[in-house]
């Protein structure tokens, strides 16, 4: 800034109210944390120094743009800065990214989030599923060892469509049809004895073979020993996979066999039940990001706003960039 708009500047302060004051003093607060979250968003290029849009390696700094370095690839002529092909994208308002991710680690819910970060309710419902889109991913690649596998199920739920192929449910409601039905959306857990914990969202009603081989037979090492409820299609898919497998009938009251039993599982089902409760009921579409956020808390693997904005941008601890 030249030194004669510094001094006309200083004079103009002189001239504020107290609420302007106020909001001064709130606007230079937040500059830290902006610049704070600019270096973290640099780390992605950092790790991956290349053009988002032909792959090329060979960029040119390019001036700045709302507080990022932009770059023009030499090869293709685009410019982009680092957030260019990631789901934050042409988000604004950086400066309160950090204060928002604290939230989700707290697990506010979406009015709560947007009154603790200044935004407005439609922005807090973008910004978590932006968030989200790619740290859902942070993941483990396999199960080892002793592995507990077992299913939980929640209704289907249409929240925020704007058609529906049925008939509106009041606060969520309850299923028409008794038991495991078409209505229920199962959510498949799987998590080995070191707390590696995998989900998958398999579809409307009771999995199927087939989806346990698409699902788990993927992720589980040669020798791991699968340990489930006593519901055959689990016996049937590790016969099939040639995989060691010790079934628990809970149905008859037996609960551990041994070493051999699926608490460690049913006790992440109850934690997810319980977590999912304070958004009173949460869309089928969404339903793998908020599965990933809540093994992201439950892990502990995203610990910080900073960490999690690192995984929102493809950046994972002691992982690989998406």
């Amino acid at each position: 800034m030249d030194p004669r708009d510094f001094e006309r500047l200083l004079v103009m302060l002189g001239r504020l109210t107290r609420g302007q004051r106020e909001k001064v003093q709130q606007a230079l607060h937040q500059l830290p944390v902006s610049e704070q979250t600019a270096q973290i968003i640099q780390t992605r290029l950092a790790r991956d120094a290349s053009c988002p849009h032909c792959g090329a390696t060979h960029l040119q700094r390019y001036g700045q743009a709302h507080g990022l370095q932009r770059y023009r690839c030499t090869a293709c002529g685009r410019t982009f800065n680092a957030l260019t092909g990631t789901p934050l994208a042409r988000l604004r308002h950086k400066a309160k990214w950090l204060d928002y991710l604290q939230c989700m680690l707290d697990s506010k819910t979406i009015g709560q989030a947007a009154q603790a970060s200044g935004v407005h309710r439609n922005t807090s419902f973008r910004w978590r599923h932006r968030f989200l889109k790619w740290a859902k991913d942070d993941r483990p690649t396999h199960l080892h060892g002793i592995t507990e596998a077992d299913e939980t199920y929640l209704l289907e739920s249409d929240k925020g469509a704007r058609k529906l192929h049925r008939a509106a449910r009041k606060r969520g409601g309850v299923a028409t049809k008794r038991g495991l039905s078409s209505e229920q959306v199962c959510v498949l857990i799987a998590r080995d004895r070191t707390g590696q914990t995998l989900d998958f969202v398999t579809g409307k009603g009771p999995v199927t073979k087939t989806q346990l081989r698409a699902c788990l037979q993927p992720v589980l090492d040669d020798d791991v020993l699968l340990v489930s409820d006593a519901n055959p299609t689990d016996h049937y898919f590790a016969a099939d996979a040639d995989i060691t497998h010790e079934s628990v009938n809970l149905s008859a009251g037996v609960r551990v066999k041994g070493a051999f039993h699926v608490q460690n599982v049913n006790a992440y089902h109850s934690r997810l039940h319980q977590w999912l409760a304070r958004f009173h009921g949460v869309a089928t579409r969404y339903l793998p990001n908020y599965l990933g956020w809540r093994r992201a808390l439950d892990t502990h693997r995203l610990p910080t706003p900073q960490t999690l904005l690192r995984a929102a941008i493809g950046v994972f601890p002691h992982s690989t960039v998406i």
